[in-house]
């Protein structure tokens, strides 16, 4: 399934970002930890590669646990940090002492020259649909960014005093030019690619393939359906005939269940699921 998404504002970003990048002190990179990997931008990587970072595991209510916990342990290596964050408990002072910690050894070398750090600088970066805008609602108690269930929401830039010793500066969700077919449609199953450049009806039939492999127990649990043995298209067709996405003559509606079943694992209500694991 080939997908190139990378409109025009997205580059004009990364030039912002590489130049942003040098007035700040670290990163704090929101992830969407049902895909840890595949939600890390590598044009990121390369423009932030001398900083150390604070990894936030985001939409952790949508994924599950134990995976989690794995990831934070996988991901926490080097100068980087990795925290959990669940957007409808948001946690300020985590995010302040997480950001601390990180930047100890720096804030440390300036005590030791008798001078004394007034203000971390850092910025916040991720892609389209990470959930970066309900993260700084969430720690800045108000509504400084626009959100929705829609990737490229945020279209500028702004500071964000989160108290006096800590400013983050917010910034776009971009993506990059050129997917892996596996990383592109992780992207494309949580929504952070736009469903309106896709064949949705292919997508849905690609998603039933892994999450059969992966929670066969959801589907059955969901839509009370047998799965075992059961080819992905046959599945998608027995969800059609359950929530009734039948056309005239009795002819599926492909287009209707497809939007069903995407829509249902974004929001969480097939249950808790990491497609990428450990």
């Amino acid at each position: 399934m080939n997908i190139n998404w990378f409109p025009g504002h997205m580059k004009k970003t990364v030039e912002d970002i590489a130049k942003k990048a040098k007035i700040v002190d670290f990163y704090i990179e929101i992830i969407d930890s049902r895909i840890p990997v595949s939600s890390r931008n590598p044009l990121l990587k390369k423009i932030l590669i001398n900083k150390p970072g604070l990894l936030i595991l985001n939409k952790q209510d949508l994924s599950e646990l134990e995976q989690n916990y794995k990831w934070i342990k996988e991901l926490s290596k080097g100068e980087n940090i990795a925290i959990l964050y669940n957007s409808n408990k948001p946690n300020v002072n985590k995010i302040i002492e997480s950001s601390f910690e990180l930047m100890a050894d720096k804030i440390n070398k300036f005590k030791e020259k008798g001078v004394e750090l007034k203000t971390l600088r850092a910025i916040i970066v991720g892609i389209p649909n990470s959930g970066k805008s309900t993260f700084i609602n969430g720690i800045s108690g108000r509504k400084s960014a626009k959100t929705g269930n829609k990737p490229g929401i945020t279209k500028t830039n702004q500071w964000i005093k989160l108290n006096p010793k800590l400013h983050l500066l917010d910034t776009p969700g971009i993506l990059w030019h050129k997917f892996e077919e596996s990383t592109a449609l992780n992207l494309a199953f949580t929504g952070a690619i736009k469903d309106d450049i896709l064949d949705v009806e292919t997508l849905a039939v690609k998603f039933i393939e892994k999450l059969a492999e992966i929670k066969p127990e959801y589907l059955t649990n969901r839509y009370g359906i047998e799965v075992e043995g059961k080819m992905p298209l046959e599945i998608i067709e027995q969800i059609a005939k359950k929530r009734g996405a039948i056309l005239k003559n009795n002819v599926i509606d492909y287009t209707k269940v497809a939007n069903i079943v995407l829509d249902e694992f974004r929001k969480g209500k097939l249950g808790p699921l990491t497609l990428e694991r450990l």
